[in-house]
């Protein structure tokens, strides 16, 4: 069907909007289909009042604090997930004392605060702030910190990470597959203590012992491995005229979800396009993004270590203050971490002791009192 237009409309998306006018974008599968872009009188979020479990949340994540923070043998803590896929957060202090296997999902870890070395079956990976690691199903590792203030995001999902198709901007777009990383062998043949190694399988904890350390791979080949991917060297897509949706951000896609990696760039230079991101309702995706470092110049009160979940069929979009200053601003000087999920994500209890309650009325210009009580 060819695109319809009725009324006072721009002729371009996200670009000479009619003056008075706020545009939203509805869209199906998140940005990849078909999409309407209506252009109200009035800012979408301009809510005063909010019912129901819809409503838009913040999280501060950095006041979790899983049992890995305090205690070697702990583990990561959940604080969002649906069928597909979990988000957790590990604070872990001290190298783990035992090898893991995750054999529910494979995991993306994203290390926002931290150094150190994860040893792997296929060897092991120094980390440090800004690394992607992709830890695939059923690989054994081991997380060494070198540093004690860390601080993991951890992805666990029923299917692969993979890099995203990239269509006509060609394999080299976003980031060159030249630039990932992947384990040399380090077999460590000379420990010959007992060692542990905790298999999860649905969601319960088996315990296998060895009288050698499992980590004794002396070689390895094949496409199926553990690999890391750090922030700084992905480039990313830009237009000088227009404002581009997230899709055109993924870093990663997997069942049921994709992973976004929005970065410092230069803002959109046509005076009449939108600086900011354009507001719109999410239908099909959930949106959680977590903000690593930078100023996030579209959110108010935000801060590195928290993370905002906008559940489908509500509307969200820039602050006000961000979009009455939008001219002002000629780059964004921002790292964060989107995860679109194509079935509803729950905030789980321990997210739940940590959200800010009233972020719904954070787009609200004039609070009343009440408002916020």
């Amino acid at each position: 069907m060819y695109p319809l237009k009725k009324g006072k409309t721009a002729s371009q998306a996200h670009v000479g909007l009619p003056e008075g006018t706020f545009e939203e974008e509805h869209g199906r599968k998140g940005f990849y289909g078909k999409s309407a872009h209506l252009y109200h009188a009035h800012p979408p979020t301009g809510w005063i009042r909010f019912e129901g479990k819809l409503r838009p949340h913040c999280l501060d994540l950095n006041l979790v604090r899983p049992t890995d923070q305090e205690d070697a043998e702990g583990r990561p803590a959940a604080v969002l997930g649906n069928g597909d896929i979990r988000v957790l957060v590990s604070r872990r202090t001290e190298a783990m004392p035992f090898y893991f296997r995750n054999a529910d999902g494979d995991e993306l870890y994203f290390v926002h605060r931290g150094r150190g070395v994860v040893e792997t079956d296929f060897g092991p990976m120094e980390f440090e702030p800004g690394d992607y690691i992709n830890i695939p199903r059923a690989v054994t590792y081991r997380v060494k910190p070198e540093t004690r203030d860390n601080f993991f995001l951890i992805f666990e999902s029923k299917g692969e990470f993979e890099q995203p198709d990239k269509g006509l901007l060609g394999q080299h777009a976003l980031y060159d597959p030249a630039v990932l990383v992947t384990p040399e062998p380090a077999p460590q043949l000379d420990d010959q203590e007992e060692w542990e190694v905790r298999i999860q399988a649905d969601g319960e904890i088996s315990k296998v012992v060895y009288p050698f350390n499992p980590m004794d791979v002396v070689g390895w080949k094949g496409d199926l491995t553990a690999w890391k991917l750090n922030m700084r060297d992905i480039r990313p897509v830009m237009s000088h005229r227009a404002h581009l949706p997230p899709s055109a951000h993924t870093t990663f896609v997997t069942a049921g979800a994709v992973v976004c990696s929005f970065l410092p760039r230069p803002l959109e230079q046509d005076e009449d396009a939108l600086r900011v991101p354009f507001y719109h309702r999410n239908t099909d995706y959930d949106e959680f993004i977590f903000y690593h470092d930078g100023d996030f110049f579209s959110r108010d009160n935000i801060r590195a270590g928290m993370a905002t979940l906008h559940p489908r069929g509500i509307h969200h979009g820039p602050h006000p203050k961000a979009l009455a200053n939008q001219k002002k601003k000629t780059h964004t000087d921002e790292y964060a971490v989107m995860l679109d999920g194509l079935n509803p994500i729950h905030v789980l209890p321990v997210g739940e002791a940590v959200e800010w309650k009233d972020y719904w009325a954070s787009w609200i210009e004039n609070k009343p009192t009440e408002t916020l009580k």
